[in-house]
């Protein structure tokens, strides 16, 4: 039956195994099970609940999610054609189409007017005036420096719908975010934004900075748990190998570096239209707008160039593997930390363009030498075959076997194979499966330790799938295995999650590690 059922799943979804396709996972917004509920063929559809919520819920509801996706005009028509047949049916008749393979998109301005139309009670023009204005006092706020109006107030009429549709898709400043590309660093859970604690971490970071000689070591011992936001860019480049220690020599480097990496754009960008190398940046030209999706910064056409002359400067210069889709990925977090210096909030929606030239040329030459470094370690990952990712999927599962036979039998009963879904794990360091948030603070730690990348990541991944236990367990067939593994629900992690996810992990590595006939077969 199993065999079955596998075989039926990839004749129907051509795409999923071992892709870096995206998915419907952190990065990529879950399906509302409120809004995702299918009805069995002999029950009718029953909106009477509609009618029992006020008003203002559904408009609340709404406001928080009418930018969560970026959507053209035929997703927008082919949602409306399939919701208001539906919501305008008689009680008699069940023609709610199955909403569980689709993607979850926005209501538009007519389905929400008919929502309304149904759970409002009449309202005079008094109260209608007195909610309007205190709707528009509520939804002013901050963006850039500026106070502008959230763009949720668009449903007074159609027609401004409408146009601020249209505005979304020529790259607008959203004040609202959804949760899951929201890159504060602060948990979900309400924070105050610096305990004491922090406080004496902070303190404790800016002393080893400030000396004449960093102790790296020391430096490494504190950042394990996560390294502040306001040291974390120089902290970085401190542990990734792109500054020296001595203080006195760092801007000296600094200065040199970014020339030398300007060096090369004049030197090699304009070959990107030769032959020999216009299928790489083609194809990075394709898979750049595809990054971190929901989050404005990324689609600025400014950021996109960046991004693209980093990817195309790495690839050439390392013709052994050149470039490989899931390399795009590994520059967002070091570009969104060296921009966090001069950026207080909102780095979702900042107007990259806005700051001096000089500053954004010395943010992509960071992140381009930091990437590097970083890729140094890990380049087997995306040479030919891909060896590195091959042997750390197979360390994964015989890792797995070890410390939860439960799960690994489990994936051969199903005849799931650990390729399926670790591939994307090693490829894309978990930031496909993760908020960008929460891979800011995993990079913390992966640089804290000695082979964080290459080596902790492996422990990191094991103890990501055991997280997931009971939900694994919980599965009955190969497909329902497999779109788990490719959806985790992830999207309210923060740093708590995070550090104990990190824990579990330290000790997965202390007890396999160093004990190579207990971790093999």
């Amino acid at each position: 039956m199993a065999t079955e059922n596998r075989i039926n799943f990839w004749r129907r979804n051509a795409k999923v195994p071992g892709s870096v396709q995206p998915v419907y996972g952190a990065q990529h917004p879950p399906l509302d099970p409120r809004l995702r509920r299918t009805y069995p063929k002999d029950t009718k559809t029953n909106f009477n609940n509609l009618k029992s919520k006020k008003a203002s819920s559904f408009h609340e509801f709404a406001r928080s999610t009418n930018d969560a996706w970026d959507i053209d005009d035929e997703e927008d028509e082919d949602f409306r054609g399939t919701l208001i047949p539906t919501l305008s049916a008689p009680s008699g008749q069940n023609s709610t189409p199955s909403l569980q393979n689709q993607r979850l998109q926005p209501l538009s301005a007519d389905t929400e007017s008919v929502l309304s139309h149904r759970q409002a009670p009449p309202r005079t023009e008094a109260q209608t005036l007195q909610e309007d204005a205190q709707d528009e006092d509520a939804e002013c706020e901050r963006v850039n420096g500026k106070v502008v109006k959230s763009s949720s107030e668009a449903h007074l009429n159609a027609s401004s719908v409408r146009s601020s549709l249209q505005k979304q898709q020529s790259l607008p400043v959203r004040p609202i975010i959804p949760l899951v590309a929201r890159i504060s660093d602060q948990n979900a859970s309400g924070a105050p934004p610096m305990t004491v604690r922090e406080k004496t971490r902070l303190d404790k970071f800016k002393q080893l900075l400030a000396s004449p000689n960093t102790d790296l070591e020391e430096l490494r011992k504190h950042s394990w748990s996560g390294i502040p936001r306001e040291v974390r860019p120089i902290t970085w480049r401190l542990l990734s190998g792109y500054l020296p220690a001595n203080k006195e020599r760092r801007e000296l480097v600094l200065k040199r570096k970014r020339e030398e990496y300007f060096g090369f754009i004049e030197q090699y960008y304009h070959s990107r239209t030769d032959e020999h190398y216009k299928d790489t940046y083609r194809q990075i030209h394709i898979d750049i707008p595809r990054t971190n999706p929901l989050i404005p910064l990324f689609q600025q056409p400014a950021v996109q160039e960046v991004f693209e002359r980093i990817l195309f400067i790495w690839a050439i210069r390392h013709p052994a593997s050149g470039y490989v889709q899931g390399i795009n990925d590994l520059v967002t977090p070091f570009f969104v930390v060296f921009l966090s210096e001069f950026v207080t909030e909102d780095v979702e929606n900042f107007d990259v363009a806005a700051l001096p030239l000089d500053t954004q040329r010395n943010i992509e030459a960071d992140s381009f030498w930091c990437m590097s470094k970083l890729l140094d370690g890990i380049q087997d990952n995306y040479t030919f075959a891909q060896p590195g990712i091959q042997n750390k999927v197979k360390a994964l599962e015989e890792l797995v076997s070890r410390i939860d036979v439960d799960i690994h039998n489990y994936f051969k009963r199903y005849e799931v194979e650990y390729l399926q879904f670790a591939f994307r794990w090693m490829n894309n360091l978990l930031m496909r499966e993760l908020p960008l948030r929460c891979t800011i603070r995993l990079w913390d730690t992966y640089q804290a330790e000695a082979e964080g990348f290459s080596h902790f990541h492996l422990y990191v991944c094991a103890a990501f799938l055991i997280e997931w236990r009971k939900e694994i367990l919980s599965m009955v067939d190969f497909q329902g295995l497999l779109m788990l593994l490719q959806n985790l629900p992830t999207i309210h992690w923060g740093n708590e999650e995070v550090g104990l996810l990190l824990a579990e992990a330290y000790r997965l590595k202390y007890m396999f590690a160093d004990a190579p006939s207990h971790y093999k077969r």
